[in-house]
């Protein structure tokens, strides 16, 4: 089984947004040096707590700091954006670290309301309640892979630079329709289950059962992205997520903040008399524990899931605790550094 990372460049108490992405620079190369598949930088706007509003660069920052790992778009949020510039974008970032790009699209607005408004490609009224995601994706696997029909007007153009391959491109979701529209379009599909965790095995069974075999995608492609959290023992894991626990009950609140320290969030989560979160899957958002904890349940869950890559997300307070849960992650897993 493959292990990769989902990195949100989360920002702590006490840590600036510029030092957040300068962790995920140091995060990435040791991922790379550990053997992990693949690093995707997500793409947020207006939360204080996640510095990573621009995938594209980031992507272009960790490539060049890393040597083998690939690097990709957790997601890029097509709905705001024009599909002929993500592919000039992609396809630069292609050609300059050739075998290693993944764009990773998504259709979530990646903020509130506000924010999906302001970056908008058009403010007209009457466009205010259209959905056009799926003409989009449609178009930017045209503009990828020289797909339009010779009398589209499209065809004329030349998506610059020429003369490169084309990224990976993976639909990413936390719904059956993302699972629907990935197994139609023949493309490789990751689903969030730290996000949409009842709807996991519903939708993984319908991307496998749906899917369109085709010469770029000749069987099923997937990844499973999960949080994940290791330390040297159970008790340290459970204290370490204390913070995380802290962001989700806020979340739920509708309220923002960094991630605070482990203190903090104690006291945070003791003076809350909510109840938590419960679980409505099988399997757990984040897998928390040592090393032998966590690997057992994402074993367990990728084997009843029939998923060959799962891909984690890390959120900790302390940048030193999260290196080392990916670490701990690595060594659990036997993977071979490089």
């Amino acid at each position: 089984m493959k292990l990769s990372v989902l990195d949100q460049s989360p920002v702590s108490s006490g840590m600036t947004p510029p030092e957040a992405l300068r962790n995920t620079i140091d995060l990435a190369r040791l991922c790379d040096s550990l053997g992990y598949e693949r690093y995707w930088i997500a793409e947020h706007h207006g939360l204080s707590m996640i510095a990573t509003s621009t995938p594209e660069i980031m992507i272009g920052v960790v490539a060049e700091a890393t040597k083998t790992i690939r690097v990709g778009s957790g997601a890029v949020l097509l709905p705001h954006y024009s599909p002929l510039k993500v592919a000039e974008t992609f396809r630069t970032l292609e050609a300059l670290n050739p075998g290693r790009i993944d764009l990773g699209i998504g259709r979530a607005p990646g903020g509130d309301p506000l924010d999906a408004f302001a970056l908008r490609r058009t403010r007209e009224r009457a466009q205010f309640d259209v959905d056009d995601f799926p003409q989009q994706l449609v178009e930017l696997l045209a503009f990828l892979r020289g797909g339009f029909a010779p009398d589209h007007p499209f065809s004329r153009i030349r998506v610059q630079p020429e003369g490169v391959g084309a990224p990976e491109v993976w639909l990413l979701g936390s719904s059956p329709w993302s699972a629907s529209a990935a197994a139609q379009l023949s493309l490789p599909y990751a689903f969030a289950h730290f996000i949409g965790g009842p709807a996991t095995e519903f939708a993984l069974g319908r991307y496998k059962a749906m899917f369109v075999p085709s010469e770029n995608l000749p069987a099923p492609k997937t990844i499973l992205s999960i949080g994940a959290l290791c330390a040297e023992t159970d008790a340290e894991a459970d204290r370490l997520a204390a913070s995380s626990r802290a962001v989700i009950r806020r979340i739920r609140k509708g309220l923002q903040g960094v991630v605070p320290s482990v203190e903090d969030a104690l006291a945070e989560l003791a003076a809350d008399p909510s109840p938590p979160l419960e679980e409505e899957s099988p399997w757990p958002r984040t897998f928390v524990g040592s090393p032998a904890t966590v690997r057992a349940g994402i074993e367990a869950m990728a084997s009843a899931l029939g998923v060959e890559e799962m891909m984690i997300l890390t959120i900790t307070h302390d940048h030193q605790a999260r290196r080392r849960s990916y670490e701990l992650l690595a060594d659990a897993f036997g993977m071979k550094s490089r």
